[in-house]
């Protein structure tokens, strides 16, 4: 894992709600920022121009949660 082993995880909330896995009901998260890659912007090999999204790691079971920002 790498970089996730540097920071501790943390609890989170999201919109006021206490933040809980989707699979495993845990509530310790990583953080960190992932890129939404798109077929044609690789293609054009212009991946750097895609969008970034927060992702939440449970440090349980690994599943990334994905939030897109608000606008």
């Amino acid at each position: 894992m790498g970089m996730l082993e540097k920071a501790e995880p943390q609890p989170l909330q999201i919109l006021g709600n206490p933040m809980r896995c989707e699979i495993c009901d845990h509530d310790r998260f990583y953080q960190r920022e992932g890129m939404i890659n798109t077929a044609g912007m690789t293609f054009l090999e212009l991946d750097w121009l895609n969008r970034s999204a927060t992702c939440v790691i449970c440090s349980r079971c690994g599943y990334v949660h994905w939030f897109l920002p608000t606008r």
